[in-house]
C-alpha cells in the first residue's frame, strides 16, 4: 500500500468518524426545531403558564434561568479569575500546587447532582437560606468554579513570558505586569471560559432541583431569598409530571433552552475569534 493510498484511507476514516458524531447532533437539533418552532410566539415567551402548565408561556422559567445565570456569574467568576491568577503567576511549582490543580480537575468531573446535594446541605439547611435564588446561585457558582479556573489559568499561561520579562525590566511591579500586560492578552480565553461556564449553569437541572427550582410558581420572585422556576427543571416537569401536556409546548421549551445555551456558546466563539485577530503575537 502506497503512502497516497494510506492518506486517502485515513481521510475517509476520519471523515466517517466525524460524520458519526456530527450527523446525530444535527438531526436532534433539527428535530427539536421542527417540533418546537410552532410553539414559539410572543405570548409563549412573555406569559406565565396556565391551566396546570398546559397553556400559556414560560416567562417565569425563562426569567428565573436568567437570574440564576447572572447570580452564578457574580458568585463564581471573581473567585475563579483570582484563583487562576494566583495559580498561574504567584504559586510556585511545588507539591501543594500540584495537588490543588489535581483537585480542581477532579472537581470539574464530579456529577452535578453531587453539587446539588452539597448545596442542599450547606446553603439550604446549614446556613438556613432555604430553597432560594441565593442558594441556587451559590450552588451553580461552585459547579462552574473548576471549569473557569482551569480555562482562565490556561489562558494566562499562554501569554508569552517575554511580556512579563520586558514589563518587569522597565520597573513595573508584578501586579502592574499582570494587570496591564498579562490579563489583556489572556482576556479572550478567560471570557470564553466564563461564557461556557454560564452556558453549563443555564442548562443544569440537578443542582437547582434541591436548592431553588419550584414545580409551579407563576409569580415572579420578589427577592433573592424566594424560589423561582427555571427552564431545565420546568422542561423536566412538563415532560414527565404533567399528564396531557401538548408536545409542542414541551419541544418549544426545549428549543428556547437550547437556543439560550447555543447563543452563549456563539457569543464566546465570536468574541474569541475577534480578539485573536487583534493579537500581535
Amino acid at each position: 500500500m502506497t503512502r497516497q493510498q494510506t492518506q486517502k484511507i485515513a481521510v475517509v476514516v476520519i471523515t466517517g468518524v466525524a460524520a458519526l458524531v456530527v450527523v446525530p447532533i444535527v438531526l436532534v437539533i433539527l428535530f427539536i426545531v421542527i417540533n418546537g418552532l410552532p410553539a414559539i410566539n410572543w405570548e409563549f415567551l412573555t406569559q406565565p403558564p396556565r391551566n396546570g402548565m398546559r397553556e400559556g408561556g414560560i416567562m417565569p422559567a425563562l426569567l428565573g434561568t436568567t437570574i440564576l445565570t447572572f447570580g452564578t456569574a457574580i458568585v463564581s467568576f471573581p473567585l475563579a479569575i483570582g484563583a487562576a491568577i494566583y495559580l498561574a503567576e504567584y504559586a510556585g511549582n511545588n507539591r501543594l500546587t500540584r495537588w490543588v490543580r489535581l483537585a480542581i480537575v477532579n472537581l470539574a468531573g464530579i456529577p452535578s447532582i453531587v453539587y446539588g446535594l452539597f448545596g442542599l446541605g450547606a446553603f439550604v439547611l446549614f446556613l438556613n437560606m432555604g430553597t432560594s435564588i441565593v442558594a441556587g446561585s451559590l450552588t451553580l457558582g461552585l459547579l462552574t468554579l473548576p471549569v473557569v479556573i482551569s480555562t482562565a489559568e490556561e489562558a494566562i499561561n499562554a501569554v508569552p513570558q517575554q511580556f512579563r520579562t520586558v514589563s518587569l525590566s522597565l520597573g513595573a511591579t508584578r501586579w502592574q505586569t499582570i494587570r496591564h500586560q498579562v490579563l489583556p492578552h489572556a482576556l479572550p480565553g478567560i471570557v470564553t471560559g466564563i461564557i461556557l461556564g454560564l452556558g453549563r449553569a443555564a442548562g443544569e437541572t440537578a443542582p437547582i432541583l434541591f436548592t431553588v427550582a419550584a414545580f409551579y410558581l407563576p409569580e415572579l420572585p420578589k427577592s433573592m431569598f424566594d424560589q423561582t422556576m427555571a427552564l431545565p427543571y420546568h422542561l423536566y416537569v412538563i415532560s414527565t409530571q404533567v399528564p396531557g401536556m401538548p408536545l409542542e409546548i414541551q419541544y418549544g421549551t426545549a428549543l428556547v433552552l437550547m437556543l439560550l445555551v447555543l447563543s452563549l456558546t456563539l457569543v464566546a466563539t465570536v468574541f474569541r475569534t475577534s480578539m485573536r485577530r487583534r493579537r500581535e503575537w
